[in-house]
């Protein structure tokens, strides 16, 4: 089954179940995804790999959002936001903690024969592909930096 039409299905249950916070989530999703569908140059169908990216990048914006809103003290929006982000990271796959992400960015190091942060475009060329949709690049970034220094 595809995730637009797990989206589709769990949208439905919301509804019946009235769960307002989980069908703001939903809807987001779905809209992003169409969003991705009709983009020039894409194919009717969107992969796997596009999605995670849609997902990452709907919870990416969340973060930033509540972020602002926790800094002007708007708890009311902030968490509109929180709950949106953790009805969309159920539909990412599991995210890796930082230990996790510094053994394989070390194996990738070593594997890549990187020595110093000249080579931090090569480390994280590789480090994104292997983490993909299960770490942020953010995080990624700055475990390759501290262990490249």
């Amino acid at each position: 089954m595809s995730l637009e039409q797990k989206i589709n299905q769990d949208i439905k249950a919301a509804m019946i179940a009235k769960d307002t916070a989980r069908l703001r989530g939903l809807r987001a999703v779905k809209a992003a995804i169409l969003l991705a569908k009709t983009e020039k140059g894409s194919s009717e169908e969107v992969s796997e790999e596009t999605e995670i990216k849609v997902l990452q990048k709907l919870v990416k914006q969340r973060k930033e959002s509540a972020e602002i809103y926790k800094a002007q003290g708007r708890e009311d929006l902030l968490q509109i936001e929180v709950e949106e982000q953790e009805v969309i990271e159920q539909y990412l796959p599991k995210q890796l903690d930082r230990s996790e992400i510094e053994n394989i960015i070390k194996e990738i190091i070593s594997s890549t024969d990187a020595s110093g942060i000249k080579d931090m475009g090569k480390v994280m060329g590789a480090a994104n592909q292997k983490l993909a949709g299960q770490a942020d690049g953010k995080t990624i970034s700055e475990v390759v930096k501290s262990l490249l220094t």
